[in-house]
């Protein structure tokens, strides 16, 4: 019996249980297309946090306060003497610009309408570094610092919430906890971020922030400075310079630095870590209905053997040869999970579109994203799961006896 004879025999042997097979395939659609939906989602998820990563910069650089081991008790804090030394030139000579920031939260109001939000007290170096633009307005500048004056950018979000609109708001007056600001500009939205989303904050400038806002036990303490590097290849030559400099100033021993310095790198591979371990675990889960779809195929086999337990008799009786048995009910069973794998990537590349528009309608960009690898997978793993859950039911329909077949009632 050639393949093509087999294959033929099998279409019609399920074609004369519709309902059964239908059933049957149904289980492995509904595993491959979780499997195919879980990736997509995992890899678009992956995609959009490392993508909203990148677009800050590749070389840029966060310094704060502390170890990440925690091996140090009670780090000195960052001062804008710290970052005024970074910034040296002679010291540092792959550094590009420095920006010191003040970070804290408070409660926005204007006309009877409030939010709490995100402060955020910079210098005119930071809109550089951090590659912030404006929708409408114009930037903090040196007169703002000199004069500590009460002028504020909003965020979207903020926007949103006091005003109802993202435009027009140059020139409005609202108050950050019971202090009048006038807003002189609108960020760009760039939605989440490294820490916490980017468009639910109000940015003041360093001075007034310092002097009415955000209070430190220093004068001259910061919580947070960005640091850009002249090219991203002079990223790790630039991480040196910092912490030489601030092992320095802060007079701390080898090995124990209490500070840390980040970079974007840093942060694509930790997020790239945890999507990726997301990723596997939603692919594990989903992979379970595909090993109930085998069960299942395995199940339906085993009674269709029961069945034909005569025909096979017959075909036996005729010249059919074991191995003839074999490949006919292995080819059964692997139809089943071909034609559910086929229809499932289908069901499953529908359901990812579907998450990424209603992603899109909620006003999250998200993009899943359906890659050759998931697809060969699943297919791979449902041909996989038909010939595995078929070669018991089919190695029992060949064992069979010609004789005692044939008297099977």
């Amino acid at each position: 019996m050639n393949l093509m004879q087999s294959v033929i025999e099998a279409l019609e042997s399920l074609n004369s249980n519709k309902m059964r097979s239908g059933l049957t395939i149904l289980g492995i659609v509904i595993g491959v297309a979780a499997v195919i939906a879980m990736l997509a989602v995992g890899q678009g998820a992956q995609n959009t946090i490392t993508g909203s990563i990148s677009g800050i910069g590749t070389n840029l650089l966060f310094v704060f306060r502390g170890s990440m081991n925690d091996s140090v008790r009670n780090p000195r804090p960052l001062t804008l003497a710290d970052a005024q030394a970074i910034a040296d030139p002679f010291a540092a000579p792959d550094v590009q610009a420095v920006a010191p920031i003040l970070e804290g939260s408070g409660e926005v109001t204007f006309s009877g309408e409030k939010s709490t939000t995100t402060i955020d007290g910079v210098t005119p170096e930071y809109f550089a570094v951090s590659n912030n633009a404006l929708t409408e307005g114009e930037v903090i500048s040196e007169e703002h610092m000199l004069g500590r004056s009460s002028v504020v950018l909003l965020g979207p979000e903020v926007a949103d919430n006091l005003f109802g609109r993202r435009d027009g708001l140059v020139g409005e007056t609202l108050r950050i906890e019971g202090q009048p600001f006038r807003v002189i500009g609108v960020l760009e939205s760039k939605g989440g971020g490294s820490f916490g989303s980017q468009d639910n904050r109000v940015i003041v400038p360093f001075s007034t922030a310092q002097a009415r806002l955000i209070r430190r036990g220093g004068q001259d303490r910061v919580d947070l400075v960005l640091v850009q590097v002249v090219s991203s290849e002079a990223v790790p030559q630039a991480v040196e310079e910092i912490s030489q400099i601030l092992r320095s100033r802060h007079r701390t021993p080898i090995g124990a630095d209490d500070f840390t310095v980040f970079s974007q790198e840093d942060f694509l591979q930790t997020a790239a870590t945890i999507t990726g371990v997301l990723t596997i675990f939603l692919g594990g889960i989903a992979a379970i209905s595909l090993l109930v779809g085998g069960i299942g195929i395995m199940n339906i086999m085993l009674v269709s053997v029961t069945e034909r337990t005569r025909e096979i008799g017959l075909r036996k009786a005729l010249g059919a040869r074991r191995r003839d048995i074999l490949i006919q009910f292995l080819t059964e069973s692997s139809l089943l999970s071909l034609f559910g794998g086929l229809i499932g990537i289908l069901l499953g590349w529908l359901i990812a579109t579907l998450v990424g528009r209603i992603a899109a309608a909620s006003g999250t960009p998200f993009n899943p994203s359906v890659s050759i690898n998931a697809i060969l997978l699943a297919t791979l793993f449902s041909a996989a799961v038909g010939l595995f859950f078929g070669i018991y039911p089919a190695n029992r329909a060949a064992g069979l006896e010609p004789v005692e077949a044939l008297r099977y009632e």
